[in-house]
């Protein structure tokens, strides 16, 4: 991008003034796409309570207070708003789930990377091979590849376990760069984000709520790959904009907003401007080949993508509202 700082200082100026870091987010960020939920919401609600309670995860300590104040049913609500009561269940239960091995695996890695092996080897044996958890939280791992295998295909389940796995490898090269004494690059942050992000597996969940398979032409549609990437760059990015005054507060590195404020050594309001622009690329890039490809693809193709559409939406309605971020609300955007 060839924005320099003073650019984006006078854009954001000239524009609408924002008091907090959250009203520059939402008066400059680029989002298309209406507010949506599911009817199923409440349910889904009470679904992840009594889930995590059977697990026995709400025993852990801190764990039920932080479901109540990330509300993983209602990012699944936002997230997947056309899908029935059955797959809302099974995302949001996996939000939850993805929630709480996020914070440990966060805790755990900031220590030392290495203490992180025992918790992602036995996801990695669950995943792969089939093998029975020692721990509530690989229990819980294994209680959702059961779900996803029951309703999902096959090649379906497969897909989710593979993407799943590649979701618990991010988590390990984030405690590698946490660890690291040298700035992370912002290609690399990137592209640790992108996996740690954990949006990809939910995709074949996405498969399967559609009326009937997606044939191959569309699942191997040489957009689609570029699609699922914009996607999910554009949803978690759109995170990263909301959650990063209380990354900067607790030493988290892998957001893109942070990222930009370590290369261009700027303010975090500027840092912000900068990730804002980033995302309305990548949205415009989706909208693109969105309006490229679906007329190519099969209704259920087009419905797949449109669960794309949902996680850039979902993330950003729930980032702006979740208690998690509230300090975005507070912080000041003078640049």
């Amino acid at each position: 991008m060839s924005t320099t700082h003073e650019e984006i200082t006078l854009a954001a100026q000239e524009g609408t003034r924002a008091s907090s870091l959250k009203e520059l987010i939402e008066a400059h960020l680029y989002m298309p796409f209406a507010f949506q939920s599911n009817p199923h919401e409440a349910e889904a609600v009470a679904g992840v309570d009594a889930w995590l309670r059977a697990r026995g995860l709400t025993d852990e300590p801190g764990v039920a207070a932080m479901i109540a104040y990330t509300r993983p049913a209602v990012l699944a609500s936002y997230n997947s708003p056309t899908v029935d009561s059955d797959i809302l269940q099974m995302v949001a239960n996996q939000v939850a789930y993805q929630f709480i091995f996020d914070d440990q695996a966060e805790e755990f890695g900031r220590r030392s990377p290495g203490r992180l092996l025992p918790m992602l080897t036995e996801s990695i044996a669950i995943l792969r091979d089939g093998k029975p958890p020692s721990t509530p939280l690989g229990a819980a791992l294994a209680d959702l590849h059961r779900q996803v295998q029951e309703r999902c295909t096959p090649a379906q389940a497969a897909r989710w376990a593979w993407l799943s796995r590649e979701y618990v490898h991010g988590l390990l090269y984030e405690a590698v760069a946490q660890s690291d004494r040298f700035p992370v690059p912002i290609d690399l942050s990137n592209s640790i984000r992108s996996l740690t992000a954990g949006v990809e597996p939910f995709c074949p969940l996405y498969e399967a709520a559609q009326h009937c398979e997606l044939p191959p032409e569309d699942l191997y549609h040489p957009a689609m790959r570029r699609l699922m990437r914009l996607s999910a760059d554009a949803a978690v990015w759109t995170a990263d904009l909301f959650s990063a005054v209380k990354e900067q507060r607790t030493g988290g590195l892998i957001n893109l907003a942070l990222a930009h404020q370590r290369t261009h050594r700027c303010s975090l309001p500027v840092a912000v401007m900068l990730a804002i622009q980033q995302i309305n690329d990548t949205i415009h890039e989706f909208q693109r080949h969105c309006a490229e490809t679906k007329p190519q693809l099969s209704p259920a193709g087009v419905g797949y993508v449109d669960g794309m559409i949902n996680w850039i939406r979902g993330c950003y309605h729930w980032s702006r509202t979740v208690p998690r971020y509230a300090d975005t609300a507070v912080a000041p955007a003078l640049l």
